[in-house]
């Protein structure tokens, strides 16, 4: 029944003048008929070859949809005095951060993930049926398993793709983007939706004044489309370096710690004891890690993607300490307004970091068509990572596509409605005993709602 639904709702993906939109169609004018993107500002979707299709030329990876979400809820440095010993000038001096955004129970990183996805479609003007891959970079999923962005695949309605967790903590966004970029260029998938999600105050030691000050919940997504124009994403340098494993992390399910907890507890050393289910970090050495990895491979990036340091228009890096980032303009010998900073608004959200800052920083007119832009994360792991984007996607507001935006709307009923119906089966299919072939199952299927005294079948069905 579900497909059949489905099959008749794919009218949605035509165009609005009966004439069928193909997932990799062109208008015949060098436009993609869905968002009207073309060759003259950047990436032009239409110029794309369906995916195993003619994959001698070459594919580029661009952004061309963005959005961000963060919880309502704010928490100043003056309301953290109400929490642990600690005051607004010693925070702000420290680390930059004014105030940073708190989860609420109905907030948790699925639903902040999913708003920030539903916004990136949005300015992509595509439909959640166009994606093919679905990435969230978090170190907070709702579940070990099933993943975060298998839970946000479902509530878009997005049928066709594939989705993953990819836990890289603060340089998850980043090495999310290289995945599905990396996809893009072979000619696997056409479009890739990559978000980094988290809800950091869930695993927060609010008595931890080194670490409850510093981090803030909140989601950005992107969307990665494949096109032969030149540009998009150009180079990118993934690190890791688990001698640092005990820096910075948060224990779980699996790990060594869990047998040691008892001990730990006993011990009652604020520095080796690594609760359960808590964030804990060493912070000068991170900041000292942080300070060395990321000129180091911010020049890897521009090297590789020969771009001279001179022709960089902004760095958009992970949101973690104001000072970090002064410390790395100096050694670049840049004005550090060439880091571009939110870190005072909203704290240290690891994953989403990035993804937040780059939709604040397209919303203050600081990308444009043309720029060079490099994405630097680091963190837990101990990872970093280090990409290149040769920006060419116009980030004027448009007129709203109505049609479009409707079947985005459709798309979004049609998928909860579509959980309902196959909930609700599957519970009905847990009752039913026996032989799992598809011919038994639904004679089965059949006999239990006979004997629920619905309706009966036809003969003539019964016989089938």
């Amino acid at each position: 029944m579900a497909n059949d639904l489905w099959q008749r709702l794919q009218f949605w993906r035509d165009n609005g003048d009966g004439s069928e939109q193909s997932h990799a169609a062109s208008n015949g004018n060098g436009k993609h008929p869905a968002n009207g993107h073309g060759p003259n500002r950047g990436p032009g979707l239409s110029s794309v070859p369906t995916p195993f299709q003619n994959r001698n030329q070459k594919t580029y990876a661009h952004i061309v949809g963005w959005g961000m979400d963060v919880p309502e809820r704010i928490l100043t440095n003056k309301d953290m005095e109400a929490i642990v010993e600690t005051n607004d000038e010693w925070i702000t001096a420290r680390t930059g951060i004014r105030e940073r955004r708190i989860a609420d129970e109905h907030e948790s990183t699925t639903y902040l993930a999913l708003r920030a996805a539903q916004k990136a479609l949005t300015v992509a003007n595509i439909l959640p049926t166009d994606i093919d891959l679905i990435i969230v970079a978090t170190s907070t999923p709702e579940h070990t398993f099933p993943s975060t962005a298998s839970l946000v695949q479902d509530q878009l309605g997005a049928i066709r793709a594939g989705a993953y967790d990819l836990s890289a903590a603060c340089s998850g966004f980043v090495y999310g983007l290289d995945m599905a970029a990396a996809k893009i260029r072979a000619g696997d998938i056409e479009h890739a939706l990559v978000i980094g999600a988290e809800t950091m105050s869930r695993v927060l030691n609010w008595s931890d004044r080194g670490t409850c000050i510093l981090f803030g919940d909140g989601a950005g997504a992107v969307v990665l489309s494949a096109d032969q124009y030149p540009g998009g994403v150009v180079s990118s340098t993934l690190r890791s370096d688990g001698s640092g494993w005990d820096l910075l992390g948060v224990p779980t399910i699996g790990s060594r710690d869990s047998y040691l907890q008892e001990k730990m507890e006993e011990a009652d050393d604020d520095e080796n004891n690594h609760r359960m289910h808590r964030l804990h970090m060493n912070g000068r050495e991170v900041f000292r890690f942080a300070t060395r990895v990321i000129n180091d491979s911010i020049k890897d990036v521009l090297r590789m993607a020969n771009i001279e340091l001179s022709d960089l228009s902004l760095v958009i890096p992970h949101q973690a300490n104001q000072r970090i980032l002064e410390a790395a303009a100096r050694g670049l010998k840049v004005p550090v307004e060439m880091f571009y900073s939110n870190v005072a608004k909203y704290g240290n959200t690891s994953a989403a970091s990035i993804p937040i800052a780059l939709c604040e920083a397209i919303d203050e007119g600081r990308v444009k068509p043309g720029d060079n832009l490099v994405f630097i994360g680091f963190g837990g792991g101990l990872t970093w990572a280090a990409m290149a984007v040769q920006w060419e996607t116009d980030v004027t507001k448009q007129s709203p596509q109505r049609i479009m935006g409707l079947r985005r709307q459709l798309t979004y009923i049609y998928a909860q409605q579509r959980r309902g119906v196959l909930h609700q089966w599957r519970k009905l299919y847990g009752k039913v005993s026996g032989p799992t072939d598809p011919e038994s199952t639904i004679k089965q299927l059949r006999n239990k709602i006979a004997n629920l005294n619905w309706e009966d079948e036809p003969e003539e069905e019964k016989e089938k």
